[in-house]
Order: C-alpha cells, then sequence, then structure tokens
C-alpha cells in the first residue's frame, strides 16, 4: 500500500463519521418531528370534534329551557305552541360559525337567520330520516361541497306524541382548514430547524472530531526515530478520552523504544570489552598447558561476567513490561527478617536490624527481596569487616521505607544523582565487581510498584539506600523492635546530616 493510499483512506473514515453521525441525528430528529405534527394535528382534530359535540349539545339544552320557560312576548307559558317556540328560539338565538339549526313541526320546518354553509335540507332523504327521528342523539356526518357536516337531532313531544324535531348541524370544514393551517406552519418550522439543526450540527461535530483528524495526522508523522509528538486534548468527552489514550499509547511506545535503543546501547558498549579480552586471549594462546588453562580461567571468568550481565539487561527490559511483578500481601518484618539472614552470608559485617514497623503491603516479594539483596551486597562491596550495615523497616506517612544502611566509604554529592542510571560507576568503584546495573535494577523494583528509589551519603561516614513503597489502603502498622542504632561517630554526624 502506497503512502498516498494510506493517507486517502485515513482520512475517508473520518469524513464519512461525520456525515454518518449527521445523517443519523438528521433522521433522528426528522421522525420526531414528523410524529409531533402528525400527533399535535390529530389532538387538535380530537379537540375540535369534542368541542363541536359539546357546542351541540349545549343548543339541544338551551331549546329545551326555553320551551320549559315562559313566553317573552305574554310572559305565560308557551304550552303547545310549537311554531311561537320555534320562532322565539331562531329569533333570540345567534348560531356560532358553521352551526345551523333547523326546527321541523308538523311538516312545516324553520332554520336559523345566519346563512348555513350548504342547504341540508334540499337533501330529502335526510330530511325524511330527521322527520322519523322519535330519540335524540347524534345521528352521524355527511360530506357536502361546504365540507363534512354533523348533527344531533332531538324530537320534541307534546302529550307523549312527537310532534318535531330540533336538528343542530355543524359545519366543521373553516376549523379544520385553521387546524391544517397551524399544523402546516408547525411543519415549516420543524423543517427550519432541520435545515438550521444539520447546518450547526455539520460545523459541530467537525470540532467535535476534530481530535479525530488530530490522531490521524499525528499517526502519519509519527517515525520510530521521533515518537515525542502528542495530540493536544481538550475537554473530557469520548473523542478527548480518544486523543488521551493515543497520547498514552505513542508514550508507551516511546519509552518502549527507548528501552529498546537503551538495551541495544548498553549491551554492545559493555559486552565489547570482554569480547575483546576473551578474543585477544584466545588468539595469543600457546601451546604451555599453564598458558592454556590460564587462558581457558580468564575466558570463563569473562563469559561469566557477559551472562551476568545480558541476565541484568533482560532483567531491566522486562522491568517495562505489565507481568514484571507477581504481587501479593506481603508482612515487611518477614521479608526484611529473611533478607538480613540471606545478608550476613555475603560478608564479615557487623550486620544489625534496624527499626522493624509491622507493615503489610501489596508488592512482589521476591523483587523486594531481590532489590534489598543487592543494596546489601552494595554494602559489602563498598565497607570493611569493622563496619556496620543495618536492615530497617520504618513506617513514614502513608508510606513505608525499606533502608540499607552502611559505615562504608560514602558517595560524593556530584555522583549521587546519577548512580542509578545503567552502567553507572564512581570513581570509587571502578574496580569493584558488576557492570554497574544493580543499582538501576534496583530503581527499577521500585518503580514498578509505584515507589522511588533514594541515596543519603557523605563521603568517608556512610550511605543510607532507601525503597519507599506506598502503603495498601487499608494497612496497619506498629513499630516493634528495636530503636535504629547510630552507625556513625557523634562527631561525624552533623557532617552526615548537612550533607544529607
Amino acid at each position: 500500500m502506497t503512502t498516498t493510499e494510506t493517507v486517502g483512506q485515513g482520512w475517508r473514515p473520518a469524513f464519512g463519521l461525520r456525515l454518518r453521525l449527521l445523517g443519523w441525528a438528521l433522521v433522528l430528529l426528522a421522525v420526531a418531528s414528523l410524529t409531533s405534527v402528525v400527533v399535535v394535528r390529530q389532538v387538535l382534530i380530537n379537540q375540535l370534534e369534542n368541542r363541536t359535540t359539546a357546542d351541540m349539545r349545549q343548543e339541544a339544552a338551551e331549546f329545551r329551557r326555553l320551551a320549559n320557560g315562559l313566553d317573552p312576548a305574554t310572559g305565560a307559558p308557551f304550552g303547545a305552541d310549537l311554531p311561537a317556540i320555534a320562532d322565539t328560539y331562531l329569533l333570540r338565538n345567534e348560531p356560532q360559525s358553521g352551526e345551523v339549526v333547523l326546527i321541523f313541526v308538523d311538516g312545516a320546518h324553520y332554520r336559523s337567520t345566519v346563512d348555513a354553509p350548504h342547504d341540508l335540507t334540499r337533501d330529502a332523504e335526510l330530511v325524511s330520516q330527521w322527520t322519523r327521528a322519535t330519540d335524540s342523539g347524534f345521528g352521524g356526518s355527511r360530506d357536502t361541497p361546504a365540507g363534512a357536516a354533523r348533527w344531533l337531532v332531538m324530537p320534541i313531544t307534546v302529550d307523549r306524541a312527537t310532534r318535531g324535531q330540533v336538528v343542530i348541524a355543524q359545519f366543521d370544514a373553516e376549523r379544520r382548514a385553521e387546524i391544517d393551517r397551524a399544523v402546516a406552519t408547525m411543519a415549516l418550522a420543524c423543517l427550519l430547524v432541520i435545515v438550521v439543526v444539520a447546518a450547526g450540527g455539520y460545523l459541530a461535530m467537525g470540532r467535535a472530531l476534530r481530535p479525530l483528524r488530530a490522531v490521524t495526522e499525528t499517526a502519519r508523522t509519527i517515525e520510530e526515530s521521533d515518537l515525542s509528538r502528542r495530540i493536544e486534548v481538550t475537554g473530557s468527552d469520548e473523542v478527548a478520552d480518544l486523543a488521551r489514550t493515543f497520547n498514552a499509547m505513542v508514550g508507551r511506545l516511546q519509552r518502549a523504544f527507548a528501552t529498546q535503543r537503551a538495551f541495544i546501547s548498553d549491551a554492545g558498549h559493555e559486552l565489547r570489552t570482554p569480547i575483546t579480552i576473551v578474543r585477544g586471549h584466545l588468539e595469543l594462546m600457546g601451546d604451555d598447558p599453564e598458558d592454556r588453562r590460564e587462558t581457558v580461567a580468564l575466558v570463563t571468568d569473562e563469559l561469566d561476567r557477559m551472562n551476568r550481565m545480558v541476565n541484568d539487561l533482560l532483567m531491566l527490559a522486562r522491568a517495562e513490561q505489565p507481568d514484571f511483578l507477581q504481587p501479593q500481601s506481603v508482612e515487611l518484618v518477614e521479608l526484611v527478617t529473611d533478607v538480613y539472614v540471606k545478608a550476613t552470608a555475603l560478608g564479615e559485617r557487623d550486620w544489625r536490624l534496624g527499626e522493624l514497623a509491622e507493615v503489610r503491603v501489596r508488592a512482589d516479594p521476591q523483587r523486594l527481596t531481590q532489590a534489598l539483596m543487592q543494596l546489601a551486597q552494595n554494602a559489602v562491596q563498598f565497607t570493611e569487616n569493622d563496619d556496620a550495615i543495618e536492615i530497617a523497616v520504618q513506617l513514614v506517612g502513608d508510606r513505608v521505607r525499606l533502608s540499607v544502611t552502611d559505615t562504608g566509604i560514602g558517595i560524593a554529592p556530584q555522583d549521587q544523582a546519577r548512580i542509578f542510571e545503567r552502567f553507572a560507576r564512581t570513581d570509587r568503584s571502578r574496580h569493584a565487581e558488576g557492570a554497574g546495573l544493580g543499582l538501576a535494577i534496583v530503581a527499577a523494583i521500585a518503580v514498578a510498584h509505584r515507589g522511588e528509589v533514594s541515596v543519603q551519603s557523605a563521603p568517608g561516614i556512610g550511605s543510607t539506600f532507601a525503597i519507599v513503597l506506598p502503603l495498601e489502603a487499608s494497612a496497619t502498622a506498629v513499630v516493634a523492635g528495636v530503636p535504629m542504632a547510630v552507625l556513625v561517630p557523634r562527631e561525624a554526624e552533623a557532617d552526615l546530616e548537612e550533607t544529607r
């Protein structure tokens, strides 16, 4: 695949995602808008029908009250004078828009003074249906040139005999037209909203997806030789989380490549000397048996040193891996006591156990033992037989401090900052055994435990190396054992404190 094809394929998904997200958002908005328009129209139609029914019932109730009341002209009851009742009702009642009142009495019919949208009395079949009605009720509806018409029929009875009917009809075409105009306006507003959302959403999604394009651009420019570029992250949404995850991934790659390069550089630099020594002695080896034995012994020693160096380098490389530690709950007093027993075999020194804080942490006991044994080995290398070496556990706030203190030659202040680097050596340690990887391994083990390593030292007085680890949230600690012994003369104590 060429670079151009890669760039093209890298750009299209980001652009396509923008359109797909916007498309789905617009589809959902359109469906919601259409549904709301349909629902609102149906609600308005139902309200219109309910209001129409209520108006017709109100007209029928007013007719009943008038028929059972007094004639306003004479002050006497209407009685059986149905034509007078019809004339009075139609004269005093003003129908609403689209409403028609028809009264049939003994073959004659009366209508409201307001012109009806359509003359229903022209329909002989409909008139016959009304004049035969003997029960009150809604008779139904009929389509007319003026729109659908609904009616309510109420028979007029005198002495239990039906002598007429009151028909209250409603034409709701005009009201329905108003509803349709309102719904059309609402639909137009929804359409404008969709257009605005489409334009604004396109721009907003472009801004939201900008980190994705930044990820793509950064990924294109990143090479094995330059992993320092990072994406600028703002916000706390999913895209920002993706950018942070990408930055973390690049950081891990950068550390992995740096570790790989450091391993290759260190191995090449440190292995070159023993290889040169082995090669030179093998080339100069003669036939003399004693010379051969000396050469074989020297070559074997150099190969052993190379083997230890490679193992140490491999361990430092593994320190970056997630399975470097096998954590478990560790009782530090027990671990330090075991280290003390093992360390006494490293050399004839005044070995001591200092302050012991009964603390339980979550750690890898084998790695911690390895780190403490390395510190003890370093202390043995730079002390004499009458010097003291102390191993202690101290509780310092919410952290625990594992320390190895000696009264050896000490470390110059200018060397203390770099002794934990790989292959770092001080002037006084150049003839010591090892390749200068021990303290680097101790530092890697401390960092893997989310801790740190420190040194406090003064030349001619001694050194204290400490591994500081965080405590478990549920850890408890009780100080036990004897107080830390004073390992330096009182006259030199002030010098040591000043150096620290």
